[in-house]
């Protein structure tokens, strides 16, 4: 079930502000972030200039954070080499997006940024 429209706007606003702020504006021509919303799921992804061809740029998911609309509440998702999706053990669902948000900005594993 997609989100609601008022659940939905939030998180644009939430997530535009953090991806804006997250990299420094002389860093721009090398790395930006980006989310995608698809159904009860949003995915927050970073860009970069392909290896051997820069002006094409290529996205890498980060996280995803899923609403279950039944508890109300948010679970994150940490995705593995294959890119499959995995529940992040260290944190449980929550109802505060931005709480979820804040443990990937922290990243105390290395399993988001790398």
């Amino acid at each position: 079930m997609p989100l609601s429209q008022f659940t939905r706007k939030l998180v644009e606003a939430r997530l535009s502000k953090y991806c804006s702020g997250r990299i420094p504006s002389q860093a721009l021509n090398e790395v930006r972030l980006s989310f995608k919303i698809r159904g009860n799921s949003v995915t927050l992804c970073e860009e970069r200039p392909a290896f051997r061809y820069p002006s094409n740029w290529v996205t890498i998911s980060v996280a995803q954070f899923r609403f279950d609309e039944l508890t109300k509440k948010w679970s994150l998702y940490c995705s593995d080499r294959n890119g499959k999706w995995h529940l992040y053990g260290r944190m449980k669902p929550c109802a505060d997006f931005d709480d979820l948000l804040k443990e990937v900005d922290r990243d105390t594993t290395g399993i988001f940024w790398g």
